[in-house]
């Protein structure tokens, strides 16, 4: 079965999943069976007030791709041998649905469905646990399938990094936010714990190699270096200990969670590896609906948008927030994919070209607030494109 490419939401709670792409039939279920979308009428950002349902220009970045899909034969089977203290089957865990294969299960409708990148013990499902704590998770292979999760209704919702206190933004993800018509819901920051895991029984000194991701590696840089072993770039962490346990590698160690050695059967040789204890990640909640944004409690709201051409124009733009006393938590740029470069004339050297980019921006302030509406109102003036990502509640709990 062929299908388009859209951004699919995975969860992974431990409830065994077997997926194939026979199983994509779309089962009504409430107002989630139709998947039929007016594209035109999320053409439109709504605000409230005075600003609703206005029209805005769209840019090419934000089309969806639409690859079409076909679904990926074989299923690697791993056996992990009672002798080498592995005593969990990985075959009980559920598959990471991939962009070649977004298949689904079926499910009892009692918990919200979240997918998340990577496998079973990823920072990733424990910031979704933190989320909700009772939700079913489903992993994906890559943070675009998590996008298409969602779309295709194969699960309610996804939790996707979006930057570290330590290696930065995940440039990917925004790239992604402006290529999909997701809502972002709400945000998850989550404390990153790096430990070391290893075979039972084997010690530090017997290691030569140790895998994970190359940020969590970078973020482990003097702990690893006093070890003298050789870092070994991996897709994730979890996944890495997956490896290690699945391999049954006793001359190999990885940094990921302590869930993930619980999960895998791996001693922990050491745990807080990090080179900067205050290591902290922040996820964004992403769904197919916005929730109503409200006055209750603390409000950010993510938003993307273009400038025409000018002297200041970036400074008029970001003063539309300081005169209303609209605190900015966020600012990232990022260069438009299909029109990187702007031509500009110039009468005594001719044409100037420099890159046309695009703001990601995140204030302190709920769409209910009038200050918020007249600021959007007023960045109009500027901007040539503006998309309202999403209005939700701050998440102040570590």
């Amino acid at each position: 079965m062929v299908v388009k490419a859209l951004p699919i939401w995975v969860c992974a709670n431990h409830s065994r999943i077997q997926l194939s792409v026979t199983d994509l039939g779309f089962r009504s279920s409430g107002s989630g069976a139709n998947l039929r979308f007016d594209r035109d009428k999320f053409r439109k950002w709504e605000l409230c007030g005075a600003l609703a349902q206005r029209a805005t220009t769209p840019v090419e970045d934000e089309k969806p791709l639409t690859p079409e899909l076909a679904s990926s034969g074989g299923n690697n089977q791993i056996q992990i041998a009672e002798s080498m203290g592995f005593l969990k089957d990985l075959n009980s865990l559920p598959r990471p649905l991939s962009a070649t294969d977004p298949a689904s299960s079926p499910g009892n409708g009692s918990k919200v469905r979240v997918a998340y990148q990577g496998v079973p013990g990823a920072y990733s499902e424990a910031a979704a646990l933190k989320a909700y704590p009772k939700c079913e998770t489903v992993p994906c292979d890559q943070f675009e399938a998590a996008f298409k999760a969602v779309e295709l209704w194969l699960v309610d919702k996804a939790v996707l990094p979006i930057e570290n206190s330590v290696g930065g933004s995940i440039h990917r993800n925004y790239d992604l936010l402006l290529r999909h018509r997701l809502h972002i819901v709400g945000e998850v920051q989550l404390v990153v714990n790096h430990c070391l895991l290893a075979l039972r029984g084997v010690r530090k000194e017997e290691l030569k190699r140790v895998l994970s991701h190359p940020q969590a590696l970078a973020q482990c840089e003097m702990t690893l270096n006093q070890l003298g072993v050789i870092k070994v770039n991996a897709d994730d962490t979890a996944g890495a200990a997956q490896i290690v346990a699945s391999d049954g590698l006793r001359d190999a160690a990885a940094v990921a969670s302590a869930r993930a050695a619980e999960i895998y059967g791996l001693d922990i040789l050491a745990e807080r590896i990090q080179d900067d204890c205050d290591n902290i990640t922040r996820f964004l909640i992403l769904a197919r609906e916005p929730i109503i944004p409200g006055t209750d409690k603390p409000y950010k709201t993510s938003i993307v948008f273009t400038l025409e051409e000018g002297p200041g124009v970036l400074f008029k733009a970001l003063a539309v927030f300081a005169l209303r006393d609209i605190n900015l938590s966020k600012i990232e740029s990022r260069p438009q994919r299909k029109r990187p470069l702007r031509v500009v004339d110039d009468f005594n050297k001719g044409s100037a070209k420099y890159f046309d980019y695009l703001f990601y921006i995140d204030f302190e302030a709920s769409m209910a607030e009038p200050r918020a509406q007249y600021a959007l109102g007023h960045l109009q003036e500027f901007a040539r494109f503006i998309r309202v990502l999403g209005c939700y509640p701050i998440d102040t709990i570590l």
